[in-house]
């Protein structure tokens, strides 16, 4: 990924250099392996570690894949270079190059995993926080994009959050699903290589042996990370989407912060824009990009082909960098999110009590009225208030056929908005088990 949209932690797990040093762990352990079973001398494992704090050459191992077409035998090579060529005889003695690549790709993907975990506990605390702050903080509930019935700015912030956790939940099973390694050899049938290595070079890494790979860790794991990631960023488009919607001039209910300073416009100086967050709608079709390849990843020829690795090289650093960055930014609009409570009163009652209808048909049938009916009556002054600009408490008011069945005071108390946040505390229970 770009600069713009990257942040340097997680953009080192994907460095060449964070690459070779991994693949020098997983032959070092695996020659420690060797040695304590009696394969390889085991002053030809403790030579391999002389490169431990040794960095390696990047330019030099691109110089020699240049040569060889191979980036393993390339690093090998460099290796053989730092520790000698007779300390390095045994190094990958049994592997193939998956058992590198694939234990890799893993480790990388953990990591970047737990990074990306803490991105989603940053957007946790930030909606958390939000959501007490305006628990009662009354604004207008919208299907359709119309007005429906009451609600509060903290019932929204804690609807996110519940999705926010899910998705916690879900990155924390993929993690442990792709955290699997495997030294298993050509074919995965541990011909020439002991499953015990396996077993030590994973224990080492804090990964789980693969119980079964054949040259390739299968790639339904991999599916499965990728397409967690996707419904993350959907998750965060779903938050940028509301406050997108939020920030439009005609509802003004919430915007992003603007900074002292800050230019909305290059033509207009007036305008405020909703930058951050459409550029969040932006980052999540990015990482929903590779969704598709990963799924078809998982149909690879017999026990390996490599239509998978062109694919992996891209979608590894950009999704996890993509969506690393994603988190940060909408946890920082989240925080400093500036809200408007009078607006979103003035927007609840923009038509006059019509969004109270329900509660006027439930008491018509409750009095007697027949469902029919009391749809028709309700329906019959509200329309009036789309249509005219009426008050609707008047309109019912003024209504014998509603007055029939209803008294005033029965009508007034229907226009009660405590009604509609009696149960707050109880969801509040539900989502955050206070």
């Amino acid at each position: 990924m770009i600069p713009r949209y990257s942040r340097p932690e997680m953009v080192a797990i994907w460095s060449p250099e964070t690459r070779f040093r991994i693949w020098f762990e997983i032959e070092a352990h695996a020659c420690d392996a060797q040695a304590a079973l009696g394969v390889i001398p085991k002053e030809n494992a403790e030579a391999v570690w002389r490169a431990k704090d040794v960095p390696f050459d990047v330019a030099r191992i691109d110089e020699i894949e240049a040569v060889t077409k191979h980036d393993v035998i390339a690093f090998l090579t460099h290796l053989a270079e730092i520790i000698g060529n007779d300390e390095a005889r045994f190094v990958h003695q049994g592997m193939t190059s998956s058992d590198v690549l694939d234990t890799t790709l893993n480790i990388q993907l953990v990591r970047a995993a737990d990074l990306l975990l803490k991105g989603l506990d940053r957007v946790l605390a930030a909606l958390k926080a939000r959501a007490y702050e305006h628990k009662d903080t009354i604004r207008i509930g919208r299907s359709h994009g119309i007005h429906a019935e009451p609600t509060t700015m903290g019932l929204t912030f804690a609807r996110f959050y519940a999705e926010m956790k899910r998705n916690r939940e879900r990155l924390e099973n993929a993690r442990k699903e792709v955290a699997t390694g495997a030294i298993s050899g050509a074919v995965g049938t541990f011909a020439n290589i002991d499953p015990r290595v396996e077993e030590h070079v994973c224990k080492m890494l804090g990964l789980t042996p693969e119980p079964i790979s054949t040259q390739v860790i299968p790639r339904d794991r991999h599916a499965m990370f990728f397409a967690t990631l996707g419904v993350i960023a959907s998750s965060i488009e779903n938050v940028a989407i509301e406050i997108r919607h939020m920030q439009r001039t005609e509802v003004l209910e919430a915007e992003e912060y603007f900074s002292p300073g800050q230019k909305g416009s290059s033509a207009m100086p007036h305008k405020r824009n909703p930058v951050l967050t459409e550029n969040l709608t932006g980052l999540a079709r990015l990482v929903r990009m590779a969704v598709v390849p990963a799924l078809e990843n998982v149909a690879l020829w017999h026990e390996r082909d490599i239509s998978h690795s062109s694919v992996e090289r891209m979608i590894g650093p950009d999704t996890t960098i993509t969506l690393d960055f994603a988190l940060h930014r909408l946890a920082g609009v989240v925080e400093k999110l500036v809200v408007y409570p009078e607006n979103m009163l003035k927007n609840l009652n923009k038509f006059k009590g019509l969004v109270m209808s329900q509660r006027v048909l439930l008491a018509l049938t409750q009095a007697g009225v027949s469902r029919e009916d009391a749809y028709r009556l309700v329906q019959r002054n509200a329309m009036k208030v789309w249509e005219k600009g009426a008050d609707f408490k008047s309109e019912l008011l003024a209504d014998p056929e509603v007055t029939a069945a209803l008294s005033p005071a029965e009508i007034e108390e229907k226009f009660d908005l405590g009604y509609h946040t009696r149960h707050v505390d109880t969801i509040f229970a539900r989502v955050f088990g206070e």
